[in-house]
């Protein structure tokens, strides 16, 4: 009877991998790479993830877990327009950590493979409509009618997104954090001109 996967050793060498593709590129990935670098055989990633392209998906997921702790954050106090406020400010803040901004930088890059093989991945597609989620579930729970607050949470993903590019890209902290301030204070007051009168905010 074959063995299972052992549930404890695939998390440390998920993290093992991440620290090793800090400053490389995703297009490198490969069971021989990695095991040559981070000393192991080739049948332990076999073993724990099958195939390269699951590989992939595991590492994508892997960088982008600040979805799950967003969503958890969102929903561990009572909604108002400051708890969602805040939330987007702890996604920038976990963007602007030094290792962080390397995990945006693989995200972005897992984009693009996927836009070049569509039907062979789908985990930066499922990342941005949960992102996605996110947003216009806050935003309808506060009042907003459900369309609009569709358009307002992609408005602010696409936005968000864009920034984090131009970080990722230039590494330059101020600039950067000046735009998103900026983008939260439209964002904010297109936010309050559809909001109920009766919303906490």
């Amino acid at each position: 009877m074959p063995r299972h996967p052992d549930p404890l050793r695939k998390p440390q060498l998920l993290g093992e991998i991440l620290d090793y593709l800090l400053d490389k590129s995703l297009a490198s990935v490969s069971f021989r790479t990695i095991a040559q670098a981070l000393g192991f055989s080739t049948y332990t990633l076999v073993y724990h993830f099958g195939t390269r392209d699951q590989l992939l998906s595991e590492i994508v997921a892997a960088v982008s877990t600040r979805a799950t702790v967003i969503e958890e954050f969102m929903d561990s106090a009572p909604n108002t327009l400051e708890r969602y406020f805040e939330g987007l400010e702890e996604s920038w803040e976990w963007t602007l950590i030094p290792r962080n901004r390397q995990l945006q930088r693989l995200e972005f890059e897992a984009a693009l493979i996927e836009a070049i093989e569509p039907g062979t991945h789908t985990f930066s597609r499922s990342l941005f409509d949960t992102w996605l989620r996110i947003g216009s579930t806050a935003l309808a729970s506060l009042g907003i009618e459900p369309a609009a607050a569709e358009v307002e949470s992609r408005l602010v993903v696409d936005t968000f997104y864009g920034i984090q590019y131009d970080f990722v890209l230039n590494g330059d902290v101020a600039p950067a954090t000046r735009a998103f301030e900026e983008a939260m204070r439209l964002h904010r007051a297109r936010i309050d001109a559809l909001l109920p009168e009766t919303v906490s905010r």
